[in-house]
C-alpha cells in the first residue's frame, strides 16, 4: 500500500509570503503548474490512486481537481474534510512575516511558528477572519479554532485519522490526502513517529508528491519525495526561508 502525501500548489499568500491558514487563497500561476507536475510524477511511476482526500480549503481543493483531471480519477469521488485543513493562525492571519516581526517581535513570532504546543493570539468573536463569518464552514460539526499550535492540530485531525486509517486497512491499494502544511505535518508525526521536538524541524515543499509505502500493519517501509533531489533540495530551502522573519 502507498499513502501520498501532497501539499498544495503555491497559492497567492504564498508567494506573498503571509500566514495564510484558513484564508480561502487560491493557486498561482506556479501553483498550477505544481499541481500538474504532482500530478505527472504519479503517472510515471505508474501509481493508480484509489482514494483522494482534501480539505475544505480553495488552494487544496484546486489541487486536487487538476490532479484528478490528469490522472483520470473521478472528482466525484473526491472527498472532503475540514480536519485537513491548514492550522489556524488566530491573529496572524494575513500577516507577512516582516510585518508580524515589527508588530510582535522576531524571538515571539519564532516561538510561535516553530513549537509544538504555543498557539499564535486568538482571534477575537467578532473579528472578520473569524471562521464563524465564512458560509463554506457554516456545517462544520465541532468547534471552530480561533487560533492553533501543532498540537491543536493534530488533535483536531484525530478524529479523521482515526476514521481513515480503519478505511485503508479495509480497502489496501494507493490513497492520495491533498492538504496543507501543518495537517500534513500532523500526520507525518505519526506516521514516523517523531518527538515533539523533532516534528518542529519537518518542512514540506508546497506541490512535491511524498510517497510512504506501508506494509499491513502501516509501518513505515519506505518513504520518498518524487523530485530529483537537487530540485527538491532547492525547494525545500525555499521553504524554510518562507519561514523567517525578516
Amino acid at each position: 500500500m502507498k499513502l501520498i502525501l501532497l501539499r498544495h500548489g503555491e497559492s497567492q499568500w504564498n508567494l506573498e509570503n503571509r500566514f495564510t491558514g484558513w484564508k480561502d487563497v487560491d493557486l498561482t500561476e506556479d501553483g498550477i503548474n505544481e499541481a500538474k507536475f504532482s500530478a505527472q510524477q504519479l503517472l510515471k511511476k505508474n501509481i493508480t490512486i484509489d482514494t483522494l482526500h482534501t480539505s475544505l480549503l480553495l488552494r487544496s481543493t484546486n489541487t486536487a481537481k487538476i490532479i484528478a483531471d490528469i490522472i483520470s480519477f473521478n472528482k466525484e469521488n473526491i472527498k472532503y474534510d475540514w480536519r485537513l485543513n491548514e492550522r489556524h493562525y488566530g491573529a496572524l492571519e494575513g500577516l507577512n512575516k516582516s510585518e508580524t516581526a515589527a508588530k510582535y517581535g522576531e524571538e515571539q513570532v519564532h516561538i510561535w511558528r516553530r513549537s509544538y504546543d504555543i498557539s499564535p493570539p486568538l482571534l477575537q468573536e467578532d473579528d472578520d477572519r473569524h471562521p464563524r463569518f465564512n458560509k463554506k464552514f457554516k456545517n462544520i460539526d465541532g468547534k471552530l479554532p480561533k487560533g492553533e499550535s501543532l498540537k491543536n492540530v493534530i488533535d483536531r485531525l484525530n478524529p479523521f485519522w482515526k476514521q481513515y486509517i480503519d478505511h485503508i486497512k479495509k480497502n489496501t491499494g494507493n490513497h492520495l490526502i491533498i492538504a496543507h502544511s501543518n495537517s500534513l505535518r500532523a500526520i507525518i508525526k505519526i506516521l514516523d513517529k517523531l518527538s515533539d521536538e523533532a516534528i518542529i524541524s519537518v518542512n514540506i515543499p508546497t506541490g512535491v508528491p511524498l510517497v510512504y509505502t506501508l506494509d499491513k500493519n502501516l509501518n513505515v517501509i519506505n518513504k520518498e519525495y518524487l523530485m530529483d533531489e537537487d530540485e527538491l533540495k532547492t525547494k525545500q530551502k525555499i521553504v524554510v526561508n518562507q519561514g523567517k522573519a525578516k
